[in-house]
Formats: C-alpha cells, sequence, structure tokens
C-alpha cells in the first residue's frame, strides 16, 4: 500500500470528514499512534459481530485472538484496550505481587506506564542499564535471585523491550534476545517482551514476528500504532498464562463488551499492514539524511533502525521545546522527547513530500549554537 503524501493534522474536522482521506492538514511526526484506520478497516467494522467479550465471548475478538497467537506462534491472545494495559496484565499474572521485576533502565514499563508496575502491580523493579535498549547480560545474571532471602525479593519477571522506545525504535538482536532468554529459563524466571512495535522489529530484522516472540514466554503489541487500526493491543503466552491474564485484565477494569468492531479492526491490521511498515522505516532513514545533511549532530542516520528519528538539539540555540513550537508554527508536528531531543515517528500517513517539506521546516528553524 503506497504511503500517503497529503499532510496529515486537521486544524478543524467537520464530522463528515472521511477518516481515511482526510483534507490538507500538517504533517504529523509526533507518533503513529495517529494513524487512522484504511477503508478495509472500517468496512471490516460495519460487518463486526457484537457479541460479549466478557461473557460467552465474541466471535471477532476470538478470530483477532486465535491471529494473533499464530503470528506470535503462542497458544493463545487477549485483546485489550492498549500496551500498557498489556503489560500490566502481563506483570500481574506472571508475578502476582511482591516480586522483582528486571527492566532495562529506560523501559516503556518504568519511563512512560506511570509507575503502575509499583503502584498497581505491586512489584518492585531493578534497572538494568542497556545499550540501545538491551541489558548487558552478565549484569542481568548478576541481578538475579532465584528466591526470597531475608534481604532481598526474588526475581519474578524479566522483561525485554524491541522496538526499544527510548532508544530511537532499535530492534534488539534475536541473539541477544535468546542469551536473555536461556539465563531466564536456567533460573525458573519469565520473560516478559513489551513488543508494542513487534513487527516494526521484525521487519527490520527480516524474520517473523514468531522469530522474536520465541524468545519470551508471553509478548504484547500493539495494533494501534504503524498498523493502523484504531484501538488495542494483544497479549499472547500459553493457554494457562492467557486465562490468568484474563482474570487480571477483568480486575483492572479491561474487561470489553461489544468489541467486535475494534478487533474487526486489528484483524485487517494483521492481515494488510505488516509489510507496508517497510515504508515507514525508508522514511524514517530518508528523514535522519535531510537532517544529517543540515547538521551532522542533529541525527546518525546508521542508528534509524525502524520508524523513531531521534534528533540531538544540543548543538542548537533553542531547546528541544521551543523548536516544536517553532516546527508547529511551520506546519510540522513532532514531541520534545527531552529537553534536547526531539522525537520523529513516521508512518503510513507521511511520504517523500512530508518528509521534504519537515526537513525544511526544520532548516528553517534550526540555529547552531556560537
Amino acid at each position: 500500500m503506497p504511503a500517503l503524501c497529503v499532510p496529515r493534522v486537521p486544524l478543524a474536522e467537520s464530522p463528515a470528514m472521511s477518516p481515511v482521506t482526510p483534507p490538507a492538514m500538517a504533517i504529523d511526526l509526533r507518533s503513529d499512534t495517529v494513524t487512522r484506520p484504511t477503508d478495509a478497516m472500517l468496512d471490516a467494522m460495519r460487518g463486526a459481530t457484537f457479541g460479549d467479550d466478557s461473557r460467552e465471548g465474541d466471535p471477532t475478538v476470538i478470530r483477532l485472538e486465535e491471529l494473533a497467537a499464530r503470528r506470535t506462534g503462542k497458544e493463545a491472545g487477549l485483546f485489550l484496550v492498549s500496551g500498557t494495559m498489556g503489560n500490566l496484565v502481563a506483570l500481574l499474572a506472571h508475578a502476582g505481587r511482591g516480586g522483582e521485576v528486571v527492566c532495562e533502565a529506560n523501559s516503556h514499563i518504568l519511563r512512560s506506564e506511570l509507575g503502575g508496575i509499583a503502584a498497581l502491580a505491586g512489584l518492585f523493579h531493578r534497572a538494568i542499564p542497556g545499550t540501545r535498549g538491551a541489558m548487558d547480560v552478565d549484569v542481568v545474571g548478576e541481578a538475579i535471585n532465584p528466591s526470597l532471602l531475608p534481604n532481598r525479593l526474588a526475581t519474578a519477571l524479566i522483561c525485554v523491550e524491541t522496538t526499544h522506545n527510548d532508544a530511537g525504535g532499535a530492534a534488539l538482536p534475536l541473539a541477544h534476545l535468546a542469551a536473555v532468554h536461556a539465563l531466564a529459563r536456567a533460573h525458573g524466571i519469565p520473560v516478559h517482551i513489551d513488543g508494542a512495535r513487534l513487527f516494526n522489529a521484525a521487519v527490520a530484522l527480516g524474520v517473523d514476528a514468531a522469530a522474536i516472540a520465541a524468545h519470551g514466554d508471553s509478548v504484547t503489541f500493539c495494533i494501534s500504532k504503524g498498523l493502523s487500526a484504531p484501538v488495542g493491543a494483544v497479549l499472547a503466552g500459553s493457554r494457562d498464562f492467557i486465562a490468568r491474564a484474563r482474570a487480571w485484565r477483568r480486575m483492572v477494569g479491561g474487561n470489553l463488551r461489544q468489541s467486535g468492531m475494534l478487533a474487526a479492526a486489528g484483524i485487517v491490521a494483521l492481515e494488510t499492514m505488516v509489510e507496508r511498515l517497510a515504508d515507514d522505516h525508508a522514511n524514517a532513514r530518508r528523514l535522519a539524511a535531510s537532517l544529517h545533511r543540515i547538521d551532522p549532530g542533529l541525527v546518525d542516520p546508521a542508528r534509524v533502525e525502524t520508524n523513531i528519528v531521534q534528533v540531538a538539539t544540543r548543538g542548537g540555540e533553542a531547546s528541544a521545546a521551543d523548536l516544536v513550537a517553532a516546527l508547529k508554527a511551520r506546519g510540522v508536528l513532532a514531541g520534545a522527547w527531552s529537553k534536547s531531543v526531539i522525537r520523529l515517528v513516521t508512518h503510513r500517513h507521511i511520504g517523500a513530500a512530508d518528509i521534504e517539506a519537515a526537513a525544511a521546516a526544520f532548516r528553517d528553524v534550526w540555529r547552531p549554537r556560537g
């Protein structure tokens, strides 16, 4: 499916506006969560079933869960409203309460989920520094405590994240995932993969998603980012694990009633939207190369593996937030990831013309220091 080159975010949207072919808008590089459903998704949503997923189950939701399980090589799946809820439910289903979870220090679970690991799951975390999102396996081994001791919690779970959001969309190497999983198995500890952009990682590595998921006892992935479905994520694992997760989903308020419409879009997403993620990766590399030509200190194109471009602004006169405001005035929406980093995310609504326009806008606002 070709990428659309029309700028993306409306300043004022009428109720009759098509969610698939909107009029001229700003170029929205804030996130791939802004993607709109395709015509095929809307058609599938109109024909979806309306069973009760929290009672006897909805046929369309069941189809999505079975498809997700097959695509990840797992026995069963569970549909949830978000990847954050998927991670929380996975923590609860694996670890219960009171144990210690080993996570990369800048993982989404620790950085962006508002402390749910402690406040809701009742778990303590041990943060391990990583290189591009990958923890040192030897350090992970030193952090593991297989059983409760008078002065140490038992390690209940190890979490890994791919692609790694804070590491600029880095796809963790399969060899690294295999080493972490082998270490965990040797100690009888489960591994959860936060794969919000799992299929981006699979496309970047040139493998099926199941090849990545094989190195975890469970995996969460979103259908609402680059895959373009409007809402949702799926948690996959063994049948026993998903049975526990389904109970925890109810406890945290995640039961869905007539959710077939949302699941229908997810089925189309998995069936039709995975291969085209390569277009987003290519556009991210083009954007990185354009920014590198403006100032080599802004981006190292070699570090752009998927659809996220992190722009370092330390060498400029303005902060990341000020640059984001200046870009917005020129019709380009971006996100300030920190005081000195801007995050740009490509998706199916961003085409070659948008990349050129975004780079031109950045050239207009960039003022190197000194």
